[in-house]
């Protein structure tokens, strides 16, 4: 089977680099097209993948075509090549963009949508895909061993991907301002910037895998932390007289509309 990029850029990298570790696919089954000599040579210094400049011939010799490139491009990229992809298994990473309009674009409704994350560069992605009618079991199983290879994948309803976007799509972003913001302030308070950003990231790993091994739920492990009149109920409580959750709430819901919007707009 021959699957071809359409886009070169960090997640199509970290997803190929995903696919071959893994053993899902060798260097010689994977090709990607991109108009970026840079982002091509990039590719293909890592991948050891061949990158073409013609996507038209990329995904002539293709079954199966990733869109990764950003939403705002795909039409312009999709619609010249209208017909092409009968016969071919369509995966789009591009944020935003519905089912809907891909097959319009393509005229096949064999395709696949799909939201993963930037932790797939270290093989940890929370990955969420929806399929159109025209997609059949195996490549069911196929789009799961796929992104399986660059940590974990599971199938939702459409109407439920804008929420995914939000949450799991663009939650590194947001995660990563946490982290800023920590980090700033304990400098503030005297730690040296090196030490501050060493203890924040183990800090808030260790946190997170103490719910993947399932000790508790996020509610269970705040209350086992916090004791009365302690430091963490002090933190707790300035966090609630600023509007923690509704700020978090949000930055969701804004994350999630802008995913409709993208899906919107031509």
């Amino acid at each position: 089977m021959q699957i071809c990029f359409l886009g070169a850029g960090k997640i199509a990298t970290a997803i190929t680099r995903g696919l071959i570790r893994k053993g899902v696919f060798s260097t010689d089954e994977i090709i990607a097209a991109d108009v970026s000599e840079r982002s091509a040579q990039a590719f293909s210094e890592i991948t050891r993948c061949k990158c073409l400049d013609d996507v038209e011939t990329a995904v002539k010799g293709s079954d199966a075509v990733i869109l990764s490139v950003k939403p705002q491009d795909s039409k312009a990229l999709l619609e010249p090549m209208h017909g092409q992809f009968r016969g071919k298994l369509l995966i789009s990473v591009a944020a935003g963009l519905t089912l809907e309009k891909l097959q319009e674009w393509t005229g096949t409704d064999r395709v696949i949508r799909v939201m993963p994350n930037t932790p797939a560069t270290v093989d940890m992605a929370a990955s969420v895909f929806c399929c159109a009618p025209g997609v059949s079991g195996v490549e069911r199983e196929l789009t799961v061993r796929m992104f399986n290879a660059i940590g974990y994948a599971c199938e939702l309803d459409e109407d439920r991907m804008d929420a995914v976007t939000a949450l799991s799509g663009s939650g590194p972003g947001f995660i990563f301002a946490y982290i800023e913001a920590m980090v700033e302030t304990a400098v503030e308070l005297g730690i040296k910037r090196e030490l501050a950003e060493y203890l924040c990231v183990h800090t808030v790993s260790g946190s997170a895998e103490m719910l993947l091994r399932g000790l508790g739920t996020p509610k269970q492990l705040r209350e086992a932390v916090t004791s009365k009149d302690g430091t963490t109920e002090a933190g707790l409580r300035s966090l609630e007289s600023n509007h923690f959750k509704e700020a978090i709430r949000q930055c969701l819901h804004a994350a999630a509309n802008r995913s409709f919007e993208l899906g919107q707009d031509e």
